[in-house]
């Protein structure tokens, strides 16, 4: 059996943080996911997917995300009932998220990607081994990095034993 949702959408409101009675965090959340067709009129329509995330990651997409920020879900589908206040049977059906990816940052739906600070972001001029302590080395990698395939025309010195095929 296989039970997995992966949805890319937006949030179309501020995420609902609350705590269970034992200090679980859980957060509801609506997100607005695009259709990959358009109707009549050439206009696409979304459909709105209601979430549900526990604990830390509750206490993360409510921090640092809000309506309009664009988050990635992962997850499985859950059906549940329960009577409301007028006793009637209420069903409802969810995605309950394993994790939520942040997409943008707090306050930047405007498209385009984070731009501060409230998410980890590699630095892309660093290299993995060794300390950047002076800016001469970050500025000789902003250089290098801007074309990873660029060499100035001479040869790349690859041995076949460094070849993965």
């Amino acid at each position: 059996m296989l039970n997995r949702v992966v949805l890319v959408g937006r949030l179309t409101k501020d995420p609902d943080l609350r705590y269970t009675p034992n200090g679980v965090a859980v957060a509801n959340f609506t997100i607005a996911v695009n259709r990959p067709f358009s109707n009549k009129q050439g206009e696409q329509d979304a459909d709105f997917i209601n979430c549900v995330v526990w604990r830390r990651a509750a206490e993360n997409l409510a921090n640092f995300m809000s309506k309009g920020s664009q988050v990635g879900v992962d997850g499985r589908l859950q059906s549940r009932s329960f009577d409301n206040q007028e006793g009637k049977r209420v069903f409802v059906t969810e995605v309950v998220a394993d994790s939520v990816q942040f997409l943008e940052s707090k306050g930047s739906s405007q498209g385009g990607g984070n731009r501060g600070g409230s998410g980890f972001q590699p630095n892309q001029n660093q290299q993995p081994s060794g300390n950047n302590f002076g800016s001469n080395s970050n500025n000789n990698n902003n250089q290098r990095n801007d074309d990873p395939f660029a060499d100035n025309g001479e040869p790349i010195d690859i041995s076949d034993d460094d070849l993965p095929f």
